[in-house]
């Protein structure tokens, strides 16, 4: 077999970003994938005539041509090329404020007519509004400092230029905003996001949260046309002309060594001699099955799920084809929040207690942001949830089907009481998929897409400030979700261009003598 410089494990968002940034940095690169389709999640699947997009909500951090986020940036870097819907508002909400009132609110993008949306629901907030936005702002130019430091960010430059951020970097976004005195429905209306993260207000790094909901507000949200197997594709694609190789079928076994430096992998197809691996693989799974136990740093063993971090967010989604159009189904939102209650907190814990107490949903109509996402005259939606680890652990193979059926009906239940929208009826086609469905096909511990929570002390900004701690193993980085910038889309495809960056880095010290 051929020798590469770089050999990238998986063709998810992160695969395809840092295999991307590698070939274009003119690194030997080839991207191996155990499927025979790029993109992990970021894919499609096909039930009767219908086109199902099986994660994407809505892409952060893209924006338009006039105002572009580091996502567009990042592909017009690649030279990739798509076409975008926008998603016109944020977030519907239905739910109960804190105070046990009921809640259904609407919330525009863009952050003036945000501001005057949140003044409309809670009159006086403006002011408060104005200068969380302002600290939001202050946030987002200090990570972008860090990132471009690649992980050797001037404490002076951040103490001189982001000292605000520097102060809020310790604490959570609920102390946050009670040191502001935001308004308690104000808070109650800017935790719609928190699900997104997988992480309640009491435990997000209000600087995570600040940067995501900057972006999304700022620069809307987008989803490719014809959902995100289109992006993946189109990432492979380029891939390719840039005279990157892609090997499907292609499944990693076992990441090989000379002395403590990787020097291969041994894959389902043979052994593949390289310099470097960039691995979208969750670390346990690595340091746990893929490598010398004697390589580990004793750090890394301490930072596993078993013994420090916590696994994120486990996916439960509910897909229906309808054999009707939303206007005939009443469906006006792109997405709407469905929860008991505004207290993230308490949510969470409702969630993690089960199907009995999780009523918490994600509803998405894809067709309002893209009306010829399916056949004229029908609609595609899903609902999204967590799934509680210790019940779908304990369940049994003969009572999966009926219990992720009842767990979808129950979402139909719920949509119709708090919106009055029925879907019942005019079901075409469905398919659930549970935490085990996404531990299944993507490889993921417990179904957990979201890698580990970024809480406490795990979030992104510590993740960031630790890039060269963190990574230790010589040729060897996991890139993804689990990874410094944390998960979802946008997160993923940043991730593996600064993971990449950093290898590149390796390897030119190395090949300069300095090893």
């Amino acid at each position: 077999m051929p020798k590469y410089d770089i050999v990238v494990v998986g063709a998810g968002n992160a695969g395809l970003s840092a295999a991307l940034q590698c070939q274009l940095a003119g690194r030997k690169t080839l991207l191996i994938e155990k499927h025979n389709v790029p993109g992990g999640a970021a894919t499609s699947f096909v039930r009767g005539r219908f086109e199902i997009e099986p994660s994407l909500h809505e892409l952060c951090d893209f924006g338009p041509a006039d105002n572009p986020g580091d996502v567009r940036n990042i592909l017009d870097a690649y030279g990739v090329k798509l076409d975008w819907y926008e998603c016109k508002d944020c977030f519907r909400i239905v739910s109960r404020y804190s105070d046990g009132s009921p809640m259904d609110v609407t919330m525009p993008a863009g952050i003036e007519a945000f501001i005057d949306k949140m003044e409309v629901y809670v009159p006086g907030s403006r002011e408060k509004m104005e200068q969380l936005f302002a600290l939001f702002q202050e946030v987002l130019d200090g990570i972008s400092y860090i990132t471009a430091s690649k992980g050797h960010a001037d404490s002076k430059v951040l103490q001189a230029d982001y000292p605000n951020m520097l102060r809020t970097g310790a604490y959570s976004t609920k102390k946050v905003f009670d040191a502001l005195k935001l308004p308690k429905k104000c808070q109650d209306i800017l935790s719609t996001y928190w699900s997104y993260l997988g992480v309640d207000m009491e435990h997000l790094a209000f600087i995570h949260y600040a940067a995501m909901v900057h972006k999304y507000i700022s620069r809307s949200a987008y989803i490719p046309a014809h959902t995100s197997h289109q992006l993946s594709t189109a990432m492979t694609e380029r891939f390719r002309e840039l005279g990157g190789d892609v090997w499907f079928g292609c499944r990693a076994e076992e990441f090989l060594f000379r002395g403590d430096r990787l020097c291969g992998v041994r894959t389902n197809l043979g052994v593949i001699d390289c310099d470097y691996v960039l691995a979208n693989i969750n670390p346990d799974i690595i340091y746990g099955k893929m490598m010398p136990k004697e390589l580990i740093p004793e750090r890394e063993k301490k930072l596993s799920a078993a013994r420090g971090r916590i696994m994120g967010g486990r996916m439960f989604t509910a897909y229906f084809c309808l054999d009707a159009s939303p206007e005939q189904l009443g469906i006006q939102d792109y997405s709407i929040f469905l929860s008991s209650t505004a207290d993230s907190a308490e949510e969470y814990r409702r969630i993690m207690g089960g199907t009995k107490t999780n009523d918490y949903s994600i509803f998405l109509c894809y067709n309002i942001a893209n009306p010829d996402f399916s056949p004229k005259g029908t609609c595609v939606c899903s609902f999204t949830t967590f799934g509680a680890p210790d019940e779908w652990g304990r369940l049994s193979q003969e009572d999966y089907f009926k219990f992720k059926t009842d767990f979808a009906k129950k979402f139909l239940r719920n949509l119709k009481a708090k919106t009055g929208i029925d879907l019942t009826g005019h079901i075409e086609e469905m398919e659930i998929a549970s935490p085990w469905t996404f531990a299944r096909f993507l490889g993921v511990p417990e179904g957990s897409v979201y890698g580990y929570e970024t809480r406490d002390w795990d979030g992104m900004m510590a993740r960031m400030m630790m890039l060269g701690t963190d990574y230790p193993i010589k040729g060897l980085r996991p890139v993804g979700a689990a990874g410094p910038r944390g998960d979802g889309y946008s997160a993923t495809i940043i991730c593996g261009q600064l993971m990449a960056a950093n290898a590149l880095k390796d390897l030119k010290e190395w090949e300069g003598g300095n090893k």
